[in-house]
This record gives structure tokens, C-alpha cells and sequence, in this order.
């Protein structure tokens, strides 16, 4: 699975009584986005803009991309930096949801 396809997807409602994905099906999702981790049950990438302006209109994207999804990120914003962490309370671990919208962002920054 790459992250075309994974962002081709939508987020599924997740309200729990679903099991969070397995080892291997988060290795198998995590290969498709580079520069992606795991760490504590939580998926981060940070990235780095040229400047706030750049930093911001992340944000904003990132913003637009929750709504439509309906699923959202922790997020940590400095000068030019954007921390993204993603994980699905409702389950305490990861769901497909989680990589979809990592896959998301990850188009947004394909030129």
C-alpha cells in the first residue's frame, strides 16, 4: 500500500468496540510514509517550513483536511515548525483512520 492509495481513502466513523490495528498492519501502513513513527501507540512526523507564513498555511491545510475527515491531530506549531500526531481515542490506538489522514497530508506537499 503507498500513500496515494492510502489518501485516496476516506475515514471511517470510529466510535470503539473496534480493535486498534496490529503490528504488522501498522509496519505495512508506516512503509507507505516516509518519515512517519510510531512511538507510545501514537503516530508523529514533524516538518519543517521555510518560514511561519509556510508553517501556518500547513495549518490551515491540515485543518481543512480534519473537517472534511473528520478526524484530528494533535498538533504542536513553532516559528516554522509543525509537529503532527495522530491516534484514534474511541479504540486507544491506532485505526486506519490514523494513516489515512497522514497520507493526506503527505499529498499536500506533493508538487
Amino acid at each position: 500500500m503507498d500513500h496515494c492509495e492510502l489518501g485516496s481513502k476516506r475515514c471511517q466513523s470510529c466510535e470503539g468496540g473496534v480493535p486498534a490495528l496490529d503490528g504488522e498492519a501498522i509496519s505495512d501502513r508506516l512503509a507507505a510514509l516516509p518519515g512517519w513513527v510510531v512511538s507510545e501507540g501514537r503516530l508523529h512526523k514533524g516538518f519543517v517550513f521555510r518560514n511561519h507564513y509556510e508553517a501556518m498555511a500547513f495549518v490551515n491545510a491540515i485543518a481543512w483536511v480534519s473537517h472534511r475527515e473528520d478526524h484530528h491531530p494533535q498538533l504542536t506549531v513553532g516559528y516554522k515548525e509543525v509537529g503532527v500526531e495522530y491516534w484514534t481515542h474511541a479504540i486507544g490506538g491506532l485505526s486506519d483512520n490514523d494513516f489515512i489522514c497522514a497520507a493526506k497530508l503527505e499529498k499536500l506537499l506533493v508538487l
